[in-house]
């Protein structure tokens, strides 16, 4: 019977086999996954073509502040005999500073790349509206946001690196004391921008967050223990403790722990776990207000 109904053309049972441990559910999932790996990866395309074709404003964003520091900081005032400011148990300013420019550099890259773009797709291009009707879920469209913004703080990272290491005057002290925590701090950090910034570009509005940029970087940039490690913020103690909700914190920590280990820095299980946490509650909290945000 079951080759009668074949050979007519009829469709086999909801069960049967298609091959050798293969159904029919099977093949559509199988499908489907294929369907939301190409959606997922046309995302991605079509924004790195956006960033290929103008890459200035990438590079300027990325480049300036930290060249600036590291020229005036690290290079011109060892020129002018203002060597000593800055260091730390013996190291200069350029070897304390490398992790944190570096941190610095992955964090408000991530920013960048999500939060003023999909503010900008929500309320004035309505760009967005074009990118949920790809054959992907809400979620994994920003998942694309959050890792092509991720692929942007590790590209800033490896810009950064070699610039805050040769500019200086004085030379840097860098030694790689473990490369996978290096390697898991940054994907850990590049991450966590990429969420936080698709958090705050769903939340606040395109004409507010310009603002919201401005009163927020300097604070997060100068108590993100960037110039100095954390562990130097021991005679300010409610400065040491208020500084613990500031992300960049740890990234900073996590970085000089495996860059520059001969500088006090915080534990590398606390530093990296805390980065681990605050990437999973951002992810979950900027999944909730995207969906919404998409659906109403």
């Amino acid at each position: 019977m079951t080759e009668a109904l074949t050979a007519t053309g009829a469709a086999p049972s909801k069960g049967a086999s298609r091959g050798p441990g293969e159904t029919w559910p099977g093949r559509a999932r199988a499908g489907q996954w294929r369907l939301s790996l190409a959606g997922f990866a046309a995302l991605i395309a079509r924004d790195l073509r956006v960033l290929v074709k103008m890459p200035s404003s990438f590079l300027l964003r990325t480049v300036l502040n930290p060249l600036m520091f590291v020229f005036v900081f690290t290079y011109l005032y060892p020129r002018i005999g203002a060597g000593h400011f800055g260091q730390v148990a013996g190291q200069s300013l350029a070897t304390v500073a490398l992790p944190g420019l570096v941190a610095s550099a992955i964090i408000f890259q991530g920013l960048n790349a999500v939060a003023l773009p999909l503010s900008m797709e929500f309320s004035a291009t309505r760009e967005i509206e074009d990118r949920v009707m790809a054959p992907v879920s809400h979620r994994l469209v920003a998942l694309a946001k959050v890792c092509f913004s991720a692929l942007q703080s590790l590209i800033a990272a490896v810009i950064v690196f070699p610039l805050v290491y040769l500019v200086p005057a004085t030379p840097v002290q860098v030694h790689v004391s473990s490369w996978p925590a290096l390697v898991l701090a940054t994907v850990l950090g590049s991450l966590l921008a990429g969420f936080l910034g698709l958090l705050l570009g769903t939340v606040i509005e395109v004409r507010k967050i310009a603002t919201v940029f401005t009163v927020t970087v300097v604070p997060l940039t100068f108590l993100g223990c960037v110039y100095y490690p954390w562990a130097s913020l021991h005679t300010v103690r409610w400065l040491q403790v208020l500084v613990l909700a500031n992300p960049l914190v740890y990234l900073s920590e996590a970085l000089r722990a495996a860059l520059t280990s001969a500088l006090p820095h915080m534990s590398t299980l606390a530093s990296l776990s805390t980065l681990a946490a605050m990437t999973v509650v951002l992810a979950w909290a900027a999944a909730r207000t995207f969906t919404h945000r998409v659906l109403t």
